[in-house]
């Protein structure tokens, strides 16, 4: 069965949603933009820490789930079937008319590899769904709007910049400045030139939504921005910025890439570090993929123990908040190839995944 258009179409098989677990996964936000204007707005949603069967057995986390859970179910599952109607706007997944899948991180948009039923989504991450064309007119691709300040003074200029992720080939990914693309939001409104900047003046205080258009691209997710009154801006929240947009960084002790084991000098505990970060850790994951004769299977964190899952996907789980992490397994690792994976996530949604890949002979 054909299991994804190149580019990512959003579609796949799905079954029936089964009750989920109170155990609670990573938190994301779910964005759907359809042919003529936004179908859902950016929705955060927590996942739970298990797979909810929404596209039948497999990993947790999946961008399935999170549609599951934002659209209230209103998407078509129907098992066999390629995903054609999100609520209630259908795309027939011809060539010139599908759904296509992105995800969005701290570092930008990609294009999803394997499909709503297997993309796998981290702390904070955004699964946008969105109508195009691949033949005729060009695809579109998502806009991203970069540098507004969470805090900017009224009757003052702010600069942003509008950027558009683009692929040619599904697989490499442009981060290209985007001229002439519209900024507009709290009554301001500007235009990009050639390097992709805008200068936005809000002229009242209050709470702004701002967003990138351009026909002929996806317009961005909405940046909230609080516009204070003349002179009340504070030194500590300077109108060119100052959040903390830096990931930490997860390191893995003694497990070199590409290192082999005897069985019975196994790893059996895993440990590292994450940096220091200046909004604090909030959360470190770990995932452990292990394959052999063909066949894979995950370490789940609740059961401790391997069980089966697809190749090439992810599961992880939560293992604390502290610069110096560790975890004992049951016991030593059994013969197989791994991928050991340590994301860090800090308390203002920036994450960073470090991976090391070793064998057990």
């Amino acid at each position: 069965m054909k299991r994804f258009v190149p580019g990512a179409l959003a579609g796949l098989a799905a079954a029936t949603l089964l009750a989920a677990p109170a155990l609670a996964g990573p938190t994301v936000t779910v964005r759907v933009e359809g042919e003529h204007g936004t179908l859902l707005d950016s929705t955060r949603v927590t996942l739970p820490d298990s797979d909810t069967l929404a596209c039948g057995s497999g990993g947790a986390h999946t961008v399935a789930d999170a549609l599951e859970l934002a659209t209230g179910g209103n998407w078509d599952r129907a098992p066999g079937l390629f995903t054609q109607t999100i609520l209630g706007e259908t795309h027939d997944n011809t060539p010139d008319d599908f759904w296509a899948e992105w995800i969005g991180s701290s570092t930008g948009y990609v294009p999803g590899a394997l499909g709503v039923c297997d993309d796998v989504l981290k702390e904070g991450d955004e699964a946008l769904l969105y109508a195009t064309r691949f033949v005729s007119p060009a695809t579109h691709f998502p806009l991203a709007l970069e540098g507004l300040p969470a805090v900017v003074e009224a009757g003052k200029p702010t600069s942003v910049t509008v950027v558009a992720y683009e692929t040619q080939d599904f697989m490499t990914v442009t981060r290209t400045p985007v001229a002439g693309a519209t900024v507009s939001g709290g009554g301001a409104s500007a235009v990009t030139g050639a390097d992709g900047t805008a200068v936005l003046v809000f002229a009242q205080a209050g709470d702004a939504l701002v967003r990138a258009s351009k026909a002929g691209s996806v317009i961005s997710a909405g940046k909230h921005v609080t516009v204070a009154a003349p002179g009340t801006v504070p030194p500590s929240a300077p109108s060119s910025g100052g959040r903390d947009t830096t990931a930490p960084v997860a390191s893995i002790s003694g497990l070199a890439n590409g290192r082999v084991f005897s069985r019975k000098r196994a790893p059996r505990t895993l440990r590292g570090t994450v940096s220091a970060d200046p909004s604090g850790i909030k959360s470190v994951r770990l995932s452990i993929l292990r394959k052999r004769g063909g066949r894979c299977w995950a370490f789940d964190g609740e059961s401790e123990r391997f069980e089966r899952h697809r190749c090439g996907g992810s599961r992880s789980f939560r293992i604390g908040d502290r610069a110096e992490w560790s975890y004992l397994l049951p016991k030593r690792l059994p013969r197989g190839r791994y991928t050991i994976r340590v994301v860090a996530i800090d308390n203002a949604g920036n994450d960073s995944a470090t991976k090391t890949e070793i064998r057990v002979k």
